[in-house]
Formats: C-alpha cells, structure tokens, sequence
C-alpha cells in the first residue's frame, strides 16, 4: 500500500529530526471496509512493530472512525491522517513542529485542492460560515491532517461531523490552535460519499449544536490548595509531563 511506504518515510524522517530512536505507534483504523484493505491493513502491521489495525464492525463513517482511534490511544500527542492518500505523510514533521512550538492543536490548510469544482465551493462557504460564527479561527477545518496534544482529545464530543468541527471544540475549552499550508493530492483510495445533506445541512444543524455548547462551556475554576488558590489548567493533567512517549500515526479511512 503506498500509505504504509509514505507513513514509514514520514515516520523516519520525524525521528530523525527529534533525535529520538523510539519507534512511534501507528492506529490504522478500518471502518468496516467491504474489500480486502483490512487484510492489507493486517499484514502492513505484521512486519512493523509499533503498528496495529482497528477493525470497527461495519462502517461507522469518519467521524467515528477518529473518535474511536483517539480513544485507543495512549501516546501525549496524536497525529490524525485521513486513508485516502489526499494528505501527503511528508507534511507531518512540519505539522508536529507547531507543537513543537507551543501550540495545542496543528491544523493543516490544503493548499491547491485537488477536488472537484462543486466540492471545493462548498466547502469554502462552510469553512467560511463555521469560522465566522464559532471564532476559531481555522481557515480549513476539514483538512484530514493535523495532530494534537493528548489533553485536546477530552474537549471532542462524539458527534458524526467531529472531523468539522476539531478546532472549534479545542478552541473553545481553551486550547492554543495554529495552522500551517500542506499539500493536497487526487484521491488515491476509497470513494467519497458526500451528498448535500451530509456535506451542508447536517453540519449547519450541529453548528448551532456547537455554538450553544460553546458559549454554555464553563472556564476551568480556580482550586484552593493548602491555602493557596491555584489555577487548573486543562493542559497540565497529572503526570503528563514525565512521559515520554513517541507521537502516534492515526489514519482512518474505509473502501
């Protein structure tokens, strides 16, 4: 599979430049696929150590799929990567580098899409309206590729268009969210399975869903301990800081 080779070059290439030996854990997550790529998927892992499959009985779509996989989990940081091959693996040095740099959440801008005309109108409105409403700042929230620190995954909420929707959720528990232009390419694997309702209304309707669990969010309250008042932040949970994991590949897609 030419996912796998790219994923493994990545992967090199990014411990390489952390100076780290450590092999990263690799999700593969198969939602339900009705061909051979859980077969595939099975014997990618076989040779790999670090690399595992998630078969999910029956397609469950995307959004499921993430949520499922950033459960499964257990590294500090996570790195999401659609199985379409849209998104190149060689941009993921550069999207961990905005962690590197301070931010809680990476997400990628697709830079000359490669999708069809009607696809890519759409989705610039809807990134247009959810930006303006929600405040979050993300030109393209539907990028496949970005990558997040373990604590931003308990601001997500189990809902079918959570791919939409990452960096509103993050930015609204107060998490530090940057962008970075990555690459895009003709889809190589799978079919896209996107009608109006799916692509337009059910995403208007969980916007005001959003919104509403937005503006309800309570900021983190201030502890009193051993007569002092200290402030919790969300991004300091208990022992967080001592490990030292590698990050993790998370890449769902189905056929």
């Amino acid at each position: 599979m030419p996912l796998v080779a790219e994923l493994d070059e990545a992967l090199t290439r990014l411990a390489v430049k952390s100076d780290s030996k450590a092999n990263c854990e690799v999700l593969l997550v198969d939602d339900g696929s009705l061909d051979d790529t859980g077969q595939l998927l099975d014997r990618s892992c076989a040779t790999r150590p670090g690399w595992r499959v998630l078969h999910l009985l029956g397609n469950h779509g995307q959004a499921a799929a993430l949520y499922i996989g950033m459960h499964a989990t257990s590294a500090p940081r996570l790195i999401l990567l659609d199985g379409d091959g849209q998104n190149d693996p060689a941009d993921i040095p550069r999207v961990v580098a905005l962690l590197d740099a301070g931010a809680d959440l990476a997400v990628g801008v697709r830079a000359q899409r490669h999708d069809s005309l009607g696809r890519r109108l759409a989705s610039r409105v809807a990134n247009g309206v959810r930006s303006r409403i929600l405040q979050d700042g993300a030109r393209d929230a539907g990028c496949g590729l970005k990558a997040m620190r373990r604590e931003v995954v308990a601001a997500l909420i189990p809902i079918r268009t959570l791919y939409s929707f990452i960096p509103s959720l993050a930015a609204a528990a107060g998490f530090r969210v940057a962008e970075i232009v990555v690459s895009h390419r003709p889809r190589r694997g799978g079919a896209a399975n996107y009608s109006v309702r799916r692509f337009l209304i059910w995403p208007l309707v969980d916007l005001l869903g959003i919104l509403w669990f937005a503006n309800r969010r309570f900021a983190p309250p201030e502890l009193q301990q051993d007569n002092a008042s200290t402030l919790y932040d969300p991004r300091e949970l208990p022992n967080t800081s001592s490990v030292s994991l590698p990050p993790t590949i998370h890449s769902s897609g189905s056929s």
